[in-house]
Order: C-alpha cells, then structure tokens, then sequence
C-alpha cells in the first residue's frame, strides 16, 4: 500500500491487502445483510455482543436474535456467543444487556438452546464492548461484520430515519471479505478461549465441560478484491495472556494490552490533508482533539457529527470539576471557522422535531482513508474498553461512503463535490439548519450546528 496516511505499527494485526468491503449504513440494512449472511452458513457463525434487548427482533420477520442463532444451530452449524458481564451494572442496564443472571440461565434452559455462549468481565464497569460476525470462518465462504451496533429496538431503522415515538438511532456496520477476515477470526478465539467467565458455574452455556477451545487460524483467507484493511484494536492490560501470533507477524505482546485503533486514528488526523469528517456518540478525549486543533490551525476542515441530546454520562460529566479541561478543549475547536459540531434529527408531520441518537463509530479523512467500528471518540474507547474497528484505504470506497452519509444527513448528493465542497456545504447546510430550528420550520435533510461551548450541558 502506498498512502500519506500510515497504519498502526503497534498493532496485533498487520495491514492486509486484497479486501472487499461494503459499509452498512442503519441498522435494517446491517442486520439485514447479517441475517442473511447466517442463513446461508455452512460451518460456523461467531458473534461478539455488548448490548441486547432478549426481545429485539431482527428485520424482515426473523425472530428475535437468539432464535436466530438457534435457527443456524439446529442446522448443524457451530455457534458461539461471547456476551459481556457486569455485575456493577446489572440493575441499570438489566434490559439492555444479557448479564447471565439468574433468570436469563432459567429462560435459556426453558428454550433448550443448542448454541454455545461464553461471559466475559472487565473489572470497574469497564466494557467488552466489541460487536462482530463472524460467518463460516476459515472457509471459502468466509464473510465478517464488524460495527457499533446494538441490539435494540431504537438501533433497527431505515435510512433516512422516519420519525419515530419510540426513537432513532443512527448507526453503522461493516461487511468484509479477504484476508483480513482472518485476524476477526485470530480476535473470536482469543476472546473465545480467554472469557473470563469460561470456567465458572454460570459463565458457559450450556455449560463449562460442554464448551470447547477453539484454534487459532492456521491461513488466510484468498484475497477477495484490491482494498488495503487493517483491523484495529483496544485491549485492556493483562485481560489476555496467549500471544499466539496472528498469520505472517511476530506474536504481540496482548499481556501488555493493545491501542492500535488510538493510533490509526492519530495518524490518520495528523496526516490529513483537506478535509476530516466523524461520526460518534461522544467526544470525549483531550488527546484526540489535540490532535483536532492542531490540523485546524493548518486549514484542514473538521465536521463532527454527536446527538443533539449528549449521552448522560457525557452531560454528567460537564458538573464535574476534573472534567472541565476536556470541555474548554472542545470549546477551543469551536472557535475555528473551518470546526462544526453538528446533529441529526427528524421532523414529525406536526412540527415537532425527533432527535436521532447518533451512536455511529466511524470517519472519513481526505476522501482516502476511513475507519467503522465499535470504538468512540474517547478515552475510555481508546485506552480501557474492548473495541474492534476495521480501518480502510481505498478512494473510491471512502468517497461513496462520505457521499451516503451525506445524501442521509442533508438530502444532497454530493457525488460530483469534492470531499473539500462537500464539507464546506456541511457546515453551510447545518448552519442555516440551526436557524431553521430556532424558527420551528422544516430542515433541509436532518444535519443541524450545535454550540461547541454548551453541548452537553
């Protein structure tokens, strides 16, 4: 690969050429393709969960997710559940997050589900926030997804985000093909064998003797098309200890825990040449929008893209005193003309305006480079949580996905605009839009500016 723009050198997984790629844009699409996907499996379906509705049914009358991956196993496919668990938040995300308690163990074994499932914990709530597919892995049909999105009601929406009584959430997957399905499949059975929950009572189903190990890959997947992707990774210190090496590198040392999708997304930043753009439910680390400033003061154009409404922690964190030095950050990127920080949100037949959460983890920088995955814009995502992002370099991908986002966000296809135009029309767009709202009249597309200085408060 030739690019400005470098991959993570401190990284489990090398760059891997000879990829395809398809960015999924809103959950009915995603899960659409990923269903598909596991009808089709012939040998294996892999998943890495974070959040759950139990009830959350998949798109086109498929059931819930448990009754998907129990449709596959009874067809003699191998399928494996990595579920996160944190007992420190078990009352308050009870219904969003399949703990394995007590209840869910009763509920699993009424169904009698022949699927296989570990638990996982990071220790002071941190999270195994990862969220990926992996389908027939090792095999000619190999095909891997790998985003930010949950399972839950809110998440399953089309394109353009209809307004909804019950809430929209913007977000995105992607499918990949090619070699570097192979280091999603060396990620599945590192997490797989090391669950910290495997040996325990509760921490298998069905149960810890019934739950094997599996092997690492042994090859790469044939090359499926001509993209460069890297995949990237967080991974707390000492969370895993086998540094069986991933296909064609030298083992990394997983012990002292991995930042690799910090470093992509710093490179990525300090190297952009015209035009950076970035979608995410937070933005919440000082070091990154250093690194934001630094690229505004040379000209580099600069849309971020939050929900309207911050997430609680984030507006929690504007009432605390340790955490002001990051909110005159973001309040020093507003004060650059080439800076916007903007929203989404649609408009009832009323009048009334419904907010979408943006809970996409993704960016486009100069047309050329882009990155889609579980990780947020911040330093728990960057340092504590565990991610998996896949990061890309290909023109043409890049551009058609920046262009998508945007037919979404402002109802304009910029097909023919440069990513530079396309930007500019971003800020102008978005701009009018804030005044728009403040008149209570009808918004071109959803995207709207947000005041760096209060956001969140």
């Amino acid at each position: 690969m030739s690019s400005y723009i470098p991959c993570a050198e401190n990284s489990s997984y090398p760059l891997r050429e000879g990829n395809q790629v398809l960015p999924l844009i809103d959950g009915v699409r995603a899960f659409s393709r990923i269903c598909e996907a596991v009808e089709s499996a012939e040998k294996s379906v892999w998943v890495t969960i974070a959040f759950i509705n139990e009830d959350f049914l998949m798109p086109g009358s498929r059931g819930t997710f448990f009754e998907v991956c129990e449709n596959a196993s009874q067809r003699g496919v191998d399928v494996r559940v990595i579920f996160w668990r944190s007992p420190e938040q078990e009352g308050e995300t009870q219904n969003i997050h399949f703990h394995g308690q007590d209840y869910q163990w009763q509920w699993l074994k009424e169904k009698n589900y022949s699927f296989s499932a570990r638990w996982d914990y990071l220790p002071r709530g941190k999270c195994h926030h990862q969220k990926s597919w992996l389908v027939d892995a090792g095999t000619v049909n190999e095909v891997a997804f790998v985003g930010g999105i949950n399972l839950n009601v809110n998440s399953l929406v089309e394109v353009g985000h209809p307004p909804s009584e019950h809430g929209s959430t913007h977000d995105i997957y992607c499918e990949i093909r090619g070699p570097v399905t192979t280091d999603v499949h060396h990620n599945f059975v590192q997490r797989w064998n090391e669950a910290s929950e495997r040996d325990k009572h509760d921490g298998a189903w069905p149960s810890p003797d019934a739950t094997d190990e599996l092997e690492f890959p042994s090859e790469l997947s044939k090359p499926a098309g001509d993209i460069p992707i890297q995949i990237g990774r967080t991974i707390r210190r000492e969370q895993y200890t086998d540094n069986t090496p991933a296909i064609g590198t030298a083992p990394f040392p997983i012990e002292l825990g991995e930042k690799s999708i910090l470093e992509q997304y710093l490179k990525a930043i300090d190297n952009s040449k015209r035009t950076i753009y970035i979608e995410d439910q937070a933005i919440a680390s000082m070091e990154a929008m250093a690194h934001l400033e630094a690229v505004l003061q040379r000209g580099v154009q600069v849309v971020f893209l939050v929900p309207g409404q911050a997430n609680s922690a984030y507006a929690a964190g504007r009432k605390q005193f340790p955490d002001q030095p990051m909110f005159d950050q973001l309040t020093r990127l507003g004060t650059y003309d080439n800076f916007r920080l903007v929203a989404i949100c649609s408009r009832f037949p009323d009048g009334q305006y419904s907010e979408v959460y943006v809970h996409a983890k993704a960016a486009v920088i100069d047309d050329h480079w882009a990155t889609i995955g579980s990780c947020n814009f911040a330093d728990r995502s960057f340092h504590s949580d565990t991610e998996l992002n896949v990061t890309l370099w290909d023109n043409d991908v890049a551009k058609q996905f920046r262009v998508d986002l945007l037919q979404e966000h402002l109802d304009v296809d910029t097909a023919v605009m440069s990513d530079e135009e396309a930007m500019s029309l971003y800020r102008q767009i978005a701009d009018a839009n804030r005044d728009k709202r403040e008149h209570k009249e009808a918004l071109q597309g959803l995207a709207y500016s947000v005041d760096p200085e209060t956001y969140g408060t």
